[in-house]
């Protein structure tokens, strides 16, 4: 697993209603894909440059990952989610250096990110399966659901910059709509199978 890589060196968890931060769970999503090499791993497929422009590309992705599961959905909206977290995770990558990061990304690339990916998932399930007391598997009304593909599914109100001609107010008394966010865990017997 990957040592901590400098944008949550200086991260604190304080409750004294100080430096507060929207969407906080999304440290654990970005800190997840640092501490267990995925960032690591994109660093050493995708391509690498020098000078004061130059951004990382595998930073670029992840940060690119964590605004989609934020909401965006298009890459104005994953820049100015990265600019309202800019104090967390540094400064943001614009929506151009993602858009030429993306670029980059021909058959050959996406194919080194996929092994790549396939490599972190396989150390992953390794460990889970190595820990103590096995793998948690997810327990419903006193069942344990041993090697079943767990769906869960989560909505969110998303506001949008501005109101629409003849919108109506959302149940929370706000304009947006509801985006629907879906994750799938797979088995680890599918996992470690090279997939």
């Amino acid at each position: 697993m990957s040592e901590r890589t400098g944008w949550d060196r200086r991260l604190a968890v304080r409750a004294d209603g100080k430096g507060l931060i929207g969407h906080a769970g999304v440290v654990l999503l970005r800190g997840c894909a640092d501490r267990v090499g995925l960032t690591d791993a994109l660093a050493k497929v995708l391509p690498c440059g020098v000078g004061n422009g130059w951004r990382d590309r595998a930073q670029v992705v992840v940060q690119l990952a964590v605004a989609i599961a934020l909401g965006a959905t298009n890459l104005l909206e994953a820049e100015q989610l990265h600019l309202h977290h800019g104090p967390l995770f540094g400064s943001a990558a614009s929506d151009s250096t993602v858009r030429r990061a993306l670029a980059a990304l021909d058959e050959a690339a996406l194919a080194k990110i996929a092994r790549a990916r396939r490599r972190v998932r396989r150390h992953v399930w390794s460990l889970l399966y190595l820990r103590p007391g096995g793998f948690p598997w997810l327990v419903v009304a006193g069942k344990r659901l041993t090697g079943w593909i767990v769906v869960d599914l989560d909505a969110t109100v998303i506001t949008p910059a501005s109101k629409k001609a003849g919108a109506a107010v959302t149940f929370k008394k706000t304009f947006g709509f509801q985006c629907a966010m879906r994750r799938s865990d797979v088995s680890p017997a599918e996992s470690l199978s090279g997939s």
